[in-house]
Parts: structure tokens; C-alpha cells; sequence
């Protein structure tokens, strides 16, 4: 197909590159085949690319853009007050821990009342997923943990392509995997010092407490059960309580398992600080490899680590700056320009800091 150089100001949407575009950079920062979009246009305002080379479609008809137009500032939409929504089930599961401590039923009227407000809120904007760490804290760990990993459990099961009712079955089996925690001693479960052989080994035994709690609720799915009573298990067989491994783990299983895991390394805990999403999801995917299911992790990725361009960040050293480019290659690690002095730095290259934080509000 004949191709020809476009001026960035009179390039028109949906048109097709015809050339892989690089800007000083080692992997392209758009590649040939791709279809022009806003985004696009602002990525090469930002890098100073004046032309592109572009196939030729004289029947396409197509809106012309001016780059001077595409800064938009879009008001944010005033929502449901998630925070509120979110701290309302952390109170309510401490109040069930106490119940179930005690014997009582898991009551699953209550908890899908609870989770089914948040978990479509969480669909609708995933975004929520960088506030559940700053929410969390050491002491009430707990009860944070399992809300906030069964709404990341819901996220990644919408992001993996399941239905809306599957993706609550899993927001509120991945809320129960850690409702076995209920039956451990509190000396135990609240300690700050470390832990006897013992002890660890009453703590592993909890995913077996969890599932005899909801093993006889006819209104969750026999696979979630399953998930629930796996969670901790990992492919290699390293997991527990069983150290099964492979195939023997079913996708639920993983999901939640990924969805713990991340929540767990991204809070604050009595015994280790919190770790930036975008670190934690390096550290899964680098020096947990082999533990967890590919897909899930990737999801996981995609969710946390696809930001729109212009995205402001804080990085690792405290400053602040703007998404301009997502690498493929290491997603986690995009083009950002620095606020205060719009320098342009790709920090794929550069591994002694990394985004700490999304500013979200």
C-alpha cells in the first residue's frame, strides 16, 4: 500500500502508520499498523515528531484534529462515595470476625450486601484499585485484606473476560478466603513479633478453616469453595496447605492467590512496610515466577500498569511527573516527563527508581 509523510498537525484520526516510529528510544514508541488516536497525537507533540509516515486511503473519510485542541481538561464525575462504602465493609467484617470467632454462621445475605455495592463500582472504575493500599493500615490489617482482595479478585476476573456474576462470585469468595483467620487465636493472629514453627503452622492452616466456613452455603459456586480452600497453593507446588501444584490448580484458585498477594506486599503490615503496586507487580513477575498462573499475572499487569497518557505519577525519589508512552516490553516502567523541569525519561532504562504512586485526585 503507498504510504506518505502527514504533518502532525494535519494528521487525521484512524489513519494507519505506515512505519515503526522511534523518538531516541529503543523500542518504538508507535508501531507500524496502528491506527492514530488523540493519545497518539499528544505522544507526538510530546517528543517533537513534526511527520509521520502514513498509508495512503483517498475513500477513508475522517476527522481532522488540531494537537492545539487535544489538552482537555474533563471535570471529574462526583460518584458514590466509595471510601465511605469501603470502610463501612471493613467495620462490618470486624464485627463478623467477632461472630464467627464465636461459632456464628457466615451470613451470605450480608456479606453479597456489602461487597456487590463495591465490587461494581470497582468494575466500572478500576482506578479504585491504586487507593486500597493508602486505605488499609497494620492494625486492622486483617479485615482490609479481605475486602480489598476480593474486590481485586473481581477486577481481574472481569479483566480475564468472565461475566459480571461470575466476577462477584469472585469478589466475595476472595472476601471469604481469609475468613478462616476467624478461628485462629487472636494472640496469634495479632502478634508482632515472629512466629513459632507452630504458630506458622496454625496460621497455614486457615485456607482449610476458610473453606469449612463456606463449605456448606449453597448460594456460592463449588469452584469458589474450591479457590477459597487453594488460594495459598502455588504451580511449583511451594504452596500450602496441600503443596499441590500445576494443573491441580484451577484458574480461581490463581486468581485469588494473585489478588492476596498483591494486596498483601502493596499494605502496610506490623511486620514489613508497603511496596508500590508497580514494584510489587515486578517482584511477581520477576522473583515470583513460576508461582502464578501467566494469565492472571498479566492481567493483573494490564490492569495496574496500562495508564492514559498524561496520567500524573510520583515516583520512588519523591517527584512528580506525567505518563507520556507505555513500553510493551516493560510496562511497569513507561516514558514519563518530569514536572518540574519536563525532562523526558524512559525508565526502563533506569532501575534505581520507579513510579511509587498514581495521583489520582
Amino acid at each position: 500500500m503507498e504510504a506518505t509523510y502527514v504533518n502532525v498537525g494535519e494528521l487525521k484520526l484512524g489513519r494507519i502508520v505506515a512505519e515503526d516510529i522511534f523518538a531516541n528510544t529503543q523500542y518504538p514508541i508507535l508501531y507500524k499498523d496502528t491506527k492514530i488516536s488523540f493519545e497518539h497525537l499528544r505522544v507526538f507533540r510530546a517528543f517533537n515528531i513534526s511527520k509521520v509516515l502514513i498509508f495512503r486511503d483517498p475513500e477513508e473519510q475522517l476527522q481532522t484534529t488540531d494537537p492545539s485542541e487535544l489538552i482537555i481538561d474533563i471535570p471529574e464525575v462526583k460518584i458514590l462515595p466509595f471510601e465511605r462504602q469501603y470502610d463501612e465493609a471493613v467495620k462490618y467484617l470486624m464485627k463478623e470476625f467477632s461472630n464467627w470467632q464465636a461459632g456464628a454462621r457466615i451470613e451470605m445475605t450480608k456479606i453479597r450486601g456489602v461487597m456487590i455495592p463495591l465490587i461494581e463500582a470497582m468494575l466500572k472504575k478500576r482506578s479504585y484499585i491504586f487507593h486500597l493500599n493508602s486505605y488499609s493500615n497494620a492494625k486492622e490489617y486483617v479485615y482490609h485484606h479481605c475486602v480489598a482482595t476480593g474486590l481485586i479478585c473481581g477486577v481481574l476476573a472481569q479483566k480475564l473476560g468472565y461475566d459480571k456474576g461470575t466476577a462477584i462470585q469472585m469478589a466475595v469468595a476472595g472476601l471469604l478466603a481469609d475468613s478462616g483467620m476467624s478461628k485462629i487465636s487472636n494472640k496469634i493472629r495479632d502478634k508482632k513479633t515472629s512466629l513459632t514453627e507452630s504458630e506458622f503452622a496454625e496460621i497455614r492452616r486457615h485456607p482449610l478453616y476458610s473453606y469449612q466456613m463456606v463449605k456448606d452455603i449453597p448460594a456460592l459456586k463449588n469452584d469458589m469453595k474450591l479457590a477459597i480452600a487453594q488460594h495459598h497453593e502455588r504451580l511449583d507446588g511451594s504452596g500450602y496447605p496441600q503443596g499441590v501444584k500445576g494443573e491441580s490448580i484451577p484458574m480461581f484458585s490463581q486468581i485469588i492467590a494473585v489478588a492476596d498477594v498483591f494486596h498483601a506486599m502493596t499494605s502496610e503490615r506490623v511486620y514489613r512496610e508497603k511496596h508500590s503496586p508497580f514494584k510489587v507487580i515486578e517482584m511477581i513477575n520477576e522473583e515470583e515466577f513460576g508461582k502464578f498462573d501467566i494469565k492472571v499475572v498479566q492481567a493483573l499487569i494490564d490492569i495496574v500498569a496500562d495508564l492514559p497518557i498524561g496520567t500524573k505519577v510520583e515516583l520512588s525519589n519523591l517527584e512528580h511527573a506525567e505518563v507520556m508512552f507505555i513500553n510493551k516490553f516493560a510496562p511497569t516502567r513507561p516514558f514519563i516527563k518530569l514536572l518540574n523541569t519536563g525532562e523526558i525519561i524512559d525508565l526502563s532504562t533506569i532501575r534505581n527508581f520507579y513510579i511509587s504512586r498514581v495521583i489520582t485526585r
